[in-house]
């Protein structure tokens, strides 16, 4: 059997998204996300809060950079907010300095630093004015079009010195809880309690299938126009849970299982691989999921240079007999943090979706790798809350324990997966170096490894975990020369 071990060049640091940490959130030109927008919005944020200020990250980058030297870290995966390059979005709006300033700063800073910047140019921040103008993502030719001349304005700007690049983060997330269960902007559901429009039978696959166009369209420009000049990689990063059938002795759970992870990974890695959406969805769905044009297959398929894996639990999956509901996203099953025989997945956490599960990480980077062919896999995010953090002193959060086991299991089973089942994995991204603006949960909920004031001059302290995170990859990528 081989040691786990991790090659010498393997790239691993921590990951952050725009609107979670910038703030800034009026400065130098930029102009409302739809994020903006959903936050003024009253109930929609669990604390009533915003990312106006987040963690400052606009103004202390420097700090931010100072962190990850301190943290060992390899690289670091940001993302660019859309409405600080081109404020209004469009394709005919004027593009803005001070905001292109910023990143190419940022990136200058990090490669100094001896970090290798990651950057993602959409993290769920849409330009409002582009949801206001034609409906954002329901738009197809719209938004493919302006989220392309955005794309081509930031590769212009950073491709000269950025090697990674993810279009799209989780874009399941962007549909799903977007546009089905309204919990995340723009709010569209079918649930009237929540929002006055939107339509949770259709709406979330038009948006599915409009970023896969869009993220192909991105890509064709990168290839065509940057790719040959200055190297790099380009990929979309889907987000996914593993999936164990609830009794693996029942052939109807073990199908279940399998088409739960055809719902949310296969749902864009299959156009992206093979062309076509899954069967099991276009058999659940129907016509109201999209059809690909010639034109867009040949956008879509192939349109990846890596995979991008976000990840951080599993679930059991159960099978129903009754005919899934309309509004139904998941393929018709049942999801539990608890098997037929009474096993637990894992301990709880501050998030009630969230528990730890380090074989089922290992699973699903050989289900990805199995199913599409052994493609090489970033894990752009993986990482945990911890149950109560919030209300600790912070010497007592510092001490974060329970996160530091979560990474060191995690990154073990990452590298048993490398090393053992021949998986190419090749990036690991730990969220997040900071605690955070955590979107519909605001600031009662902290993922960083790194302590953040946000009351007491936004200070920031490494907890133990960013150590263990750094300590486990070193020993790893150690026994590996």
């Amino acid at each position: 059997m081989a040691k786990a071990a991790l090659p010498k060049d393997f790239l691993w640091g921590f990951a952050t998204a725009s609107y979670q940490i910038e703030g800034a959130a009026h400065e130098d030109g930029r102009l409302d996300s739809i994020w903006d927008v959903f936050c003024r919005k009253p109930g929609k944020i669990a604390d009533g809060s915003n990312g106006d200020v987040a963690c400052d990250s606009y103004h202390r980058s420097g700090d931010d950079i100072a962190l990850l030297q301190l943290c060992g870290a390899k690289a670091y995966r940001f993302s660019v907010a859309w409405t600080r390059i081109i404020p209004l979005g469009g394709r005919a709006d004027p593009v803005n300095p001070s905001g292109l300033s910023y990143y190419v700063k940022l990136v200058e800073d990090l490669i100094a630093a001896g970090i290798e910047p990651v950057v993602t140019l959409f993290h769920w921040d849409l330009p409002d004015s582009l949801e206001t103008r034609y409906g954002g993502l329901l738009n197809r030719d719209e938004f493919v079009a302006d989220f392309t001349r955005y794309a081509r304005v930031v590769f212009e700007a950073l491709a000269p010195k950025v090697k990674y690049w993810v279009t799209f983060n989780e874009p399941w997330c962007s549909a799903i809880l977007g546009y089905s269960l309204g919990q995340f902007a723009p709010g569209r559901t079918s649930d009237r309690t929540k929002n006055p429009e939107g339509d949770a039978s259709t709406e979330p696959w038009i948006a599915g299938h409009n970023l896969l166009v869009a993220h192909g369209s991105a890509v064709q420009v990168f290839r065509d126009e940057f790719k040959e000049r200055f190297g790099g990689q380009i990929g979309m990063t889907l987000n996914g849970d593993y999936a164990y059938p609830w009794d693996p002795e029942d052939p109807r759970d073990v199908e279940a299982a399998e088409r739960k992870l055809e719902f949310s990974m296969a749902w864009f890695g299959d156009p992206i691989y093979f062309g076509k959406y899954p069967e099991s969805m276009r058999q659940q769905l129907g016509a109201r999921l999209p059809d690909f044009s010639a034109e867009e297959i040949a956008l879509v398929q192939n349109s990846n240079d890596f995979f991008g894996m976000n990840h951080y639990t599993s679930n059991f999956v159960r099978h129903l007999d009754t005919p899934p509901d309309s509004t139904d996203f998941v393929g018709n099953v049942a999801c539990s943090f608890e098997s037929k025989d009474g096993e637990i997945i894992g301990p709880e956490t501050q998030s009630p979706w969230l528990r730890p599960n380090p074989l089922g990480f290992r699973r699903l980077l050989n289900w990805i790798s199995d199913r599409y062919g052994h493609p090489t896999i970033y894990v752009t995010e993986n990482g945990t809350s911890v149950k109560g953090e919030n209300e600790l002193s912070v010497e007592q959060i510092v001490e974060d324990d329970f996160r530091a086991s979560y990474f060191r299991d995690y990154i073990w089973a990452l590298a048993d997966a490398y090393s053992k089942d021949g998986v190419d994995v090749r990036g690991y991204m730990a969220w997040s170096l900071l605690d955070n603006f955590e979107w519909a949960d605001g600031y009662e909920t902290r993922f960083g490894v790194c302590y953040v004031d946000y009351e007491g001059g936004q200070r920031r302290i490494p907890k133990k975990s960013a150590k263990v995170v750094g300590k486990t990859f070193n020993t790893l990528i150690g026994e590996s020369n």
